[in-house]
Parts: C-alpha cells; structure tokens; sequence
C-alpha cells in the first residue's frame, strides 16, 4: 500500500519506519527535511497526500491549519485518499478537521496514540480510533503495525481526542501526586524510593506511576515528553471543559504547575519535572528572580 506521513518528528518517524519495515510504500514531508531509512522523501504535502492513506504527525492545530488547510492540500488529494491525525489536537479542530474533509470528499479518522517515542520505536503504540467504523476498519491493518491495541472510540471522530487529552491530563495528576506525597514523605524521615517502593508493589502500579516515579527518585528528568508540549495538551484540556460548561479544579491546578514549570526554564525537560518544583518551591522563585 502507498502511505504518506508528515510529520518526522521522534513519533513520526518510528512510526513511519515501521509501516516501512511492514513492506508498504511510504512517502513523507517534513517541514525541516531529514531522512528515514526505507522512506521516500517528497517535496511538499502534497505529494504525500498522493497516498492510499496518508498519516500525519504535527504538533499541533496551528501546525496542520497552516501545513494542509491554508494551502489548500485536501483538494489536491488522491480520489479515496484516507487521512488519519495522529496527532494530539484540540477536540474543536478535530470536529472542524472532519467537518472539513467530509466536505472535500476525504474520509478522515483521528486516531491519537498513548506512548513515548521508545514505544512508538517498538510498534507499540495504543491507538485510540474515531470515525466511521468502515473507514477505521480500512486503515486498522495500518494502526496495526504502529500500535500494540486500538481501542474503538466511535463513530465521533473527535471523542478520540478528547480521550487523549484526558489521558495526558490524568498523567500530569498522577505526577504531582506523586511529588506532593515526596513532600509529605521525605519530611518525616522517609526517602522516596522507599515510598515509591510500597506504591508501586502496592496502589499504584500503572506505567504512569512506573516511569514517572523513576525519574522523580533520580531527580532526572530527560524528556521522553517535553514539559512544553505538556503544558500545550493542558492547554486542550482547559479549552475542552469550557466548552463542556463545566469547572475542574484539579486540572486547573495541574495547568497552573506546568506553566510555572515551563516558566522556570524547564519546559524542554521531561514534563515530570513539574514534580522537581513542587518537592523544591525555590525552583519556580529562582526563575521568577531571573526573568525581573
């Protein structure tokens, strides 16, 4: 099968070389070039939307508002092109982005993926796939090859989104609830590995609380996911329970860290460095002193 992917960023380009590796055709932009290995490279979004199916992994609305609508790419596409979103967008722009290709003739699926760059390496990415069932079902042999599992998120193209953005949400709680419990902790004699030792054999035993847990009890935080794009999907958060009419408080609070993360000078570390100004307020105060 053709493919195109744009976007060769660290999950793009694992998963652009395994459906490579999984013998089909794939062709792909980037907006700073490069290259991958087994991959034809293309001179515009264009020609990758000359594809059976075309993947795109951009960073984010304004990206792919500015790489594929503006310019007008969705009406030089391949007849029975399908593109699917991997990327983590806002729920409004995932609804305007099907409303969009229905109109042009182009079946659409947003399909998000859970997992860090070493597990998109591995193929084993968790896929959450919305749109029409048969056109998920067409490309499922596809999100096969880059995820372990796709989970069904309807016929909504946009709930798939929403789920995503849930999800990062939920991991940004579970890390400052893990430093707010190092606070409590280790000012009454306990050392946090020891902690982290009973939560994770005990409560708390998810992926999540696995890798974050480590980098907190390292106190090194190298980004698998920066703490930039941490704050941009909490940003989705914030806009989507608006738009829901609704007020959640934790993730106000869980927004507010981050920003104050990114404003100490740590938003290209790994986004559990939040936990790093929590367990030592002096942090975001040194940034504060800095940036007067």
């Amino acid at each position: 099968m053709d493919i195109g992917v744009i976007g060769l960023g660290a999950m793009g380009r694992a998963m652009a070389t395994n459906l490579a590796q999984a013998g089909h055709r794939v062709n792909a932009w980037n907006r700073s070039g490069g290259a991958v290995d087994g991959v034809t490279m293309v001179a515009s979004p264009v020609d990758a939307f000359q594809s059976d199916v075309v993947f795109t992994m951009l960073p984010d609305d304004s990206v792919i508002r500015s790489t594929l609508l503006e310019p007008g790419v969705l009406k030089q596409a391949r007849p029975g092109l399908v593109h699917v979103v991997t990327s983590t967008i806002s729920v409004a722009f995932a609804r305007e982005l099907a409303a969009t290709h229905d109109a042009a003739g182009i079946d659409y699926v947003s399909a998000p993926v859970l997992g860090r760059p070493d597990v998109a390496a591995k193929g084993e990415l968790n896929v959450l796939a919305g749109g029409a069932p048969h056109v998920v079902e067409k490309v499922r042999p596809l999100l096969d090859v880059i995820g372990k599992r796709v989970w069904d998120m309807g016929a909504d193209a946009q709930a798939a989104n929403a789920a995503k953005i849930a999800c990062n949400m939920m991991i940004t709680m579970a890390i400052e609830a893990m430093a707010e419990a190092v606070v409590l902790t280790e000012a009454n004699g306990l050392p946090r590995e020891q902690f982290f030792d009973l939560i994770l054999n005990t409560l708390f035993g998810s992926r999540s609380y696995q890798v974050y847990s480590a980098n907190i009890a390292a106190g090194h935080y190298e980004p698998g996911f920066k703490a930039s794009l941490g704050l941009k999907d909490l940003r989705l958060a914030s806009e989507a329970s608006e738009q829901a009419g609704r007020l959640l408080p934790m993730l106000a609070a869980v927004h507010d860290r981050m920003a104050a993360t990114v404003a100490a000078g740590m938003g290209d570390r790994d986004w559990s460095a939040m936990a790093a100004l929590t367990i030592d307020p002096s942090m975001g105060a040194q940034a504060a002193v800095g940036s007067s």
